[in-house]
């Protein structure tokens, strides 16, 4: 069996390093870099238990599983480690509890912790970006192969049944099983094949160069800013001294090349705004990265795995959202068993068929003012 997987984010090497840990002849193909979009900029936070009650609960608990099993298992470092997770708010300005001091000592005052949300039992962080490069080194390890370019429809046999294949700049690869894991990206295969929309949400972030002052204490609050508008603040400290703070998100249309995924310079302020009131250790000097990433989320908010309907061989693995990064190492373990054996042994993908949701008319893909995609 030769498979090509469509996508080089932390999906794709996951899959890839199942399959080729299988002996099975993978080819990933991507059009940037390994990791070029979310799977390089997001938080990387880890929760054994935050879907409970969930369709994810199940992919939850088996990823969380595995991602504590593989620092022991291919090589490199990616800053696996357990951390402790709080909840809380940050009151304004006029506030009387301004002057309060927070139970955490890097915290300002004012930053009022109300619960645990995670122990190091359940809760953790990698660096997405090192994490996803090291699961597709080994899968090339393993014998499967990374080319660069740009995907550009699938091959099908003479009667439309089967895929033969993946155009790449005007070639072809051949295949006898195609994976669409381009992120919010996927939602172009819909001109393809037949696929539900998929939607790209961009998050801004920032990243701070915060050494020791910060231990492994992630923060979930909810800040209020100065115009009265309540944002979510998500902390992420990381095992190599760097900090992520993120808030924010919007919709813009979707940059046809991921490379040309840009900040909102007014975003970016506003965080930096933020991050100079929770802490000392986050102010604007410590700045070392200003980026955003668009995650790409369905409209029913579960991820695609599984078959394609319609057409032998089609496969499709996006829409994860927040989780991508914990989710990653489940779903690639799951769909190389679907493709190898018929059937998800390890994890039930039956909730994320993507024949559960209406597919996308291919006319109601848009490029909105030569800015980039839209789904209208």
């Amino acid at each position: 069996m030769r498979v090509v997987i469509c996508g080089g984010g932390v999906i794709g090497a996951c899959i890839a390093y199942f399959l080729a840990r299988r002996d099975i002849d993978v080819i990933v193909v991507e059009r940037t870099e390994v990791a070029a979009a979310a799977s390089g900029k997001a938080g990387g936070f880890l929760a054994r238990d935050w879907c409970a009650g969930s369709p994810l609960d199940a992919l939850a608990r088996r990823s969380f599983d595995l991602h504590a099993a593989l620092p022991s298992e291919i090589a490199g470092d990616w800053g696996y480690r357990r951390m402790t997770a709080y909840s809380g708010i940050v009151v304004p300005e006029r506030d009387r509890r301004r002057h309060l001091l927070a139970k955490l000592d890097w915290l300002s005052a004012g930053a009022i912790i109300e619960s645990r949300l995670g122990t190091t039992e359940t809760t953790a962080i990698v660096h997405p970006r090192a994490f996803t490069a090291a699961m597709m080194s080994a899968a090339v390890e393993n014998s499967a192969e990374l080319r660069h370019g740009r995907v550009t429809g699938i091959v099908r046999t003479a009667d439309g049944s089967s895929v033969r294949g993946v155009e790449v700049d005007g070639g072809v690869f051949e295949a006898d099983a195609v994976v669409v894991a381009m992120g919010p990206w996927s939602v172009m295969a819909a001109e393809w094949i037949v696929l539900p929309a998929v939607y790209g949400r961009r998050s801004p972030s920032l990243v701070y160069d915060t050494g020791g002052d910060i231990p492994a204490d992630a923060l979930f609050l909810e800040y209020q800013e100065e115009t009265g508008e309540a944002v979510t603040v998500e902390v992420f400290p990381r095992a190599n001294g760097h900090t992520l703070v993120t808030a924010l998100s919007d919709e813009p249309p979707l940059p046809i090349d991921p490379a040309a995924v840009m900040t909102d310079q007014n975003e970016v302020d506003r965080l930096q705004v933020i991050g100079a009131r929770l802490s000392p250790a986050l102010r604007p000097e410590k700045v070392i990265a200003r980026q955003a990433c668009f995650r790409p989320i369905t409209q029913d908010g579960l991820p695609l795995i599984g078959k394609v309907p319609q057409i032998e061989g089609a496969y499709v693995a996006t829409g994860h959202s927040v989780w991508g990064i914990l989710n990653a190492p489940a779903t690639g373990e799951a769909l190389a068993e679907l493709l190898i054996n018929g059937d998800a042994r390890s994890t039930d993908l039956s909730p994320f068929d993507p024949a559960r949701l209406r597919p996308l008319d291919p006319s109601r893909l848009r490029t909105s003012g030569g800015k980039g995609l839209k789904v209208i």
